[in-house]
């Protein structure tokens, strides 16, 4: 089973148990985080397609840590016109670990339990 979840502009695909280094949250490394623009769930041969978004579907995470990615070197240079130029970026990244991807029927049940 995963899930396309959208955070930051950018699309990722999750599955529970592993980890995913996303765009930088503000939450503290330790601290539960909801994600509820799911774009797909695929489980098995069944598959829920959103427009835009799966209603009432969620993915759990927790956050691991706050890192930077490795250093992406930009190069520019014009022939014959002595122009160069060389610049460095290191893109700052959060790492979740993905705990539950919920369902509309999982979360139905969930909340049946609450009450």
């Amino acid at each position: 089973m995963f899930a396309i979840i959208e955070t930051g502009g950018k699309q990722y695909q999750v599955t529970e148990g592993r980890y995913v280094d996303i765009e930088l949250l503000e939450n503290e490394p330790q601290s539960k985080v909801v994600f509820q623009n799911i774009v797909m769930i695929v489980n098995g041969k069944k598959s829920k397609l959103g427009l835009p978004y799966v209603k009432n579907a969620s993915v759990e995470g927790e956050i691991v840590k706050h890192d930077r990615d490795k250093k992406v070197l930009v190069y520019k240079q014009r022939a014959k016109k002595g122009y160069r130029r060389k610049q460095g970026h290191r893109q700052n990244f959060t790492r979740v670990m993905i705990n539950k991807i919920r369902t509309t029927a999982q979360k139905s049940k969930a909340e049946t339990v609450e009450e």
